[in-house]
């Protein structure tokens, strides 16, 4: 399992951190993971793009720790997004899980989204992976750090520098040029990139 101490770090060590890791989830159709190929760091109240930007909430007090466990949320009223929780506790901060290569069974995978045209579509983008994981309300809490937990975290060996890349975050209104996005180079899931939109904050 990924060590919560790895996670409470500053969110852009994290986040480059959690690329390469694996995240596992017990679905009604079997165990579905992982491997996290693109992620975007967010931090609290320095960050304006970070929805703990203006302070604790009842919908984002996972932010506020401790490390290592998700925070899910509904966007665009229609689809469900991921965070796993870093820093220290008290400390805001969590790292959105926006793209991954499936490594468990893809015939598990493809009926959970039989919709997808190709593997690599599988979980390219954040609604997408919280999608194929089944990560929904229910989940928002969960210890990901936890060999018990519904949903874990299992660290695996750190991406090669060479292959990292960073850019600008995807669809936030403000703090848009920092480059806190991160993904491994070459990997087809890693989505696409759009410059953000008036709409609501797609970020942790």
């Amino acid at each position: 399992m990924l060590d919560r101490e790895e996670l409470g770090a500053d969110v852009v060590a994290a986040a480059v951190r959690l690329l390469g890791c694996t995240v596992e989830a017990d679905t009604p159709d079997g165990t579905v993971a992982v491997r996290l190929t693109e992620v975007e760091a967010y931090r609290g109240a320095d960050d304006p793009a970070s929805h703990s930007y203006r302070g604790r909430t009842p919908r984002n007090a996972v932010m506020f720790g401790p490390a290592g466990h998700l925070y899910v949320y509904f966007v665009y009223g229609m689809h469900f997004c991921a965070n796993v929780s870093c820093l220290d506790d008290g400390k805001a901060g969590a790292v959105l899980l926006r793209a991954g290569e499936v490594v468990s069974d893809l015939a598990v995978a493809r009926h959970r989204r039989p919709t997808a045209r190709r593997d690599a579509d599988l979980a390219r983008g954040p609604a997408r992976l919280a999608n194929l994981l089944g990560l929904g309300r229910a989940e928002n809490g969960v210890d990901v750090t936890s060999v018990t937990s519904p949903v874990r975290v299992r660290s695996g060996p750190p991406v090669d520098p060479g292959r990292v890349r960073t850019g600008p975050r995807v669809g936030v209104a403000a703090a848009h040029d920092v480059p806190w996005r991160f993904w491994i180079d070459g990997e087809r899931s890693v989505s696409a990139y759009r410059r953000s939109t008036p709409r609501r904050r797609v970020g942790g």
